[in-house]
């Protein structure tokens, strides 16, 4: 008999061989969450302008529901980072066109803390009945937090902003982007609930008629919601018409340079208005009852030097209507980004002051601190701009035109504030000559087309090197120019002073999801903890 390397009764200590090819398989099983929340965070981002794939952000919240579902708070708070990263760094990408890449990767990796936090949310819900509402007022509250802090917020990404092309867009008439957002991730959500009912159902599984009810309606209510919605959105005119002229008066190079030719951009402008007065005079080009400059138009102080104000008056007084300038005012000591009535007849007759301004470029926070590890901020923001205080309404040739600058347009009420104080019709005059023909000015008219719908109002986009445009209150651009050519659109567009519920609502709607998501986490949180209790 031949003796055996174990005797008998003795246990065999021989370890199971694992292939090469197995443990890659495992590894790739262990990474495929993380890649996933990744991919998915830039298919989101692939669902917003300048391409109208808006339908992708769908199924980007049903992989993210995917890869949530179960996970603890650190799993959570990792693959939310993940998923806010592959959203916000191709988003964000415009941020440092002309600054380097230091800003935009700060900026993306601190607002992906937020998606991080609304992850460990949406893990903490994602096994309570009715999962996907609860998830969805999570993701919304996370961006309600981002919209207001650090520095006054920063909006930019709602996912209410990539729908300006799709089926839920009327639903920002019922309660503003933060009800349009809702819909569109309680889609995606629902979505991935009813994927997951329905593969283990097949695989005999038992599966409760309520939470297949929940899950269908989680992507059915947010359509057919959005249908129901079509009556509020209209472009008919209830206070008659105006015909409006956008000038844009381009710039003589792209980037932070184009500042140093201030007299040039100004020069531009006043250009762009003598040619269109002159296409009137001959007929060619309907005669506009005002015109509207864009942002910056005139960085040189207009009250404080003649020859920018001889530069404005003469273009105003060959067109012969009023022109809303945008000017870089000092005023008492404070620098301001100001919008001024200039009357042909009166000269400057009111002004608005921005409100929302730009941190790190308008002003800059933490100045000591910042000039301190680099003095290249301190020197591009050499000086503070202040905020304004008012809501800006100018009444123009009869027209009651809200004034909206820029940056302003992601902010909800600075937009509403236009409209409850009695505008008709609101303007965005921005600048977008910093951002070279990056996608921002894209993703900047998305929000304005979005504001339309929002508020039923028409809204004009004057922009100093485009895109310029003309927006319908039902979203529907009408006109634009290009980028970086000289161009003006003339336009007669619908009056309105209907309120739709948005307007009336105000911030209401996003208290409420606010507080659905602190209950549904709340209740996650309590469940838990019982849980623990109970073994």
């Amino acid at each position: 008999m031949t003796a055996t390397a174990t005797s008998v009764g003795e246990p065999d200590r021989t370890e199971p061989q694992t292939s090469p090819a197995s443990r890659a398989a495992e590894r790739l099983t262990r990474l495929a969450p993380a890649a996933a929340a990744a991919l998915s965070g830039v298919l989101l981002y692939v669902s917003f302008p300048p391409r109208t794939l808006w339908w992708l952000a769908v199924p980007a919240f049903a992989v993210l529901g995917w890869v949530l579902r179960g996970r603890g708070w650190k799993a959570g708070l990792g693959l939310g980072y993940l998923f806010g990263l592959g959203f916000l760094l191709p988003l964000l990408v415009w941020t440092g066109v002309e600054v380097g890449p230091g800003p935009w990767l700060a900026l993306a990796a601190i607002e992906a803390l937020f998606v991080a936090a609304a992850g460990v949310g949406v893990a903490a819900v994602s096994r309570l009945p009715g999962a996907p509402v609860w998830a969805a007022a999570t993701w919304v509250a996370g961006e309600a937090a981002r919209a207001r802090v650090p520095f006054e917020g920063f909006p930019w990404g709602k996912v209410a902003f990539g729908q300006a092309d799709g089926v839920f867009l009327p639903l920002a008439a019922v309660g503003g982007t933060p009800v349009l957002g809702f819909a569109v991730v309680l889609c995606g959500f629902g979505l991935h609930e009813s994927v997951r009912l329905a593969v283990r159902a097949r695989r005999g599984g038992g599966v409760r008629r309520g939470a297949a009810a929940v899950a269908l309606l989680g992507v059915a209510v947010p359509v057919v919601g959005a249908v129901a919605a079509g009556p509020l959105v209209s472009d008919a005119a209830e206070e008659g018409t105006a015909t409006v002229a956008v000038v844009q008066g381009n710039v003589p190079r792209a980037g932070l340079g184009f500042n140093a030719q201030r007299r040039a951009v100004l020069d531009y402008h006043a250009r762009e208005t003598e040619r269109l007065a002159a296409e009137v005079k001959e007929g060619r080009a309907e005669r506009p009852d005002f015109v509207l400059w864009p942002e910056n138009s005139s960085d040189i102080d207009p009250f404080a030097n003649a020859d920018a104000r001889a530069v404005i008056d003469r273009a105003v007084d060959a067109i012969g209507v009023p022109i809303s300038v945008g000017g870089v005012v000092d005023r008492d000591g404070r620098l301001l980004n100001e919008q001024i009535l200039w009357d042909p007849d009166k000269g400057p007759v009111d002004i608005y002051d921005k409100r929302q301004i730009q941190p790190f470029g308008e002003y800059l926070p933490l100045r000591s601190l910042i000039g301190a590890i680099n003095d290249t901020w301190t020197t591009m923001v050499a000086r503070d701009f202040s905020r304004g205080s008012e809501p800006g309404v100018f009444t123009m040739a009869g027209t009651e035109v809200g004034l909206v600058t820029c940056y302003e347009a992601a902010f909800d009420w600075a937009v509403r504030s236009e409209v409850t104080d009695g505008a008709q019709m609101i303007s965005v005059p921005s600048n977008n000559a910093t951002f070279d023909r990056s996608e921002m000015t894209y993703q900047q008219l998305a929000m304005s087309r979005v504001r339309a719908v929002e508020h039923s109002r028409t809204v004009t986009v004057p922009v100093t090197s485009g895109v310029s445009a003309i927006i319908m209150p039902d979203g529907r651009i009408t006109q634009k120019t290009g980028m970086f050519v000289a161009d003006s659109l003339v336009q007669e567009v619908p009056l309105r002073s209907t309120e739709t519920p948005a307007t009336r609502l105000g911030v209401v709607p996003e208290i409420a999801l606010v507080l659905v998501a602190a209950g549904g986490i709340g209740w996650a949180v309590g469940a838990g903890v019982r849980g623990r209790r109970a073994r």
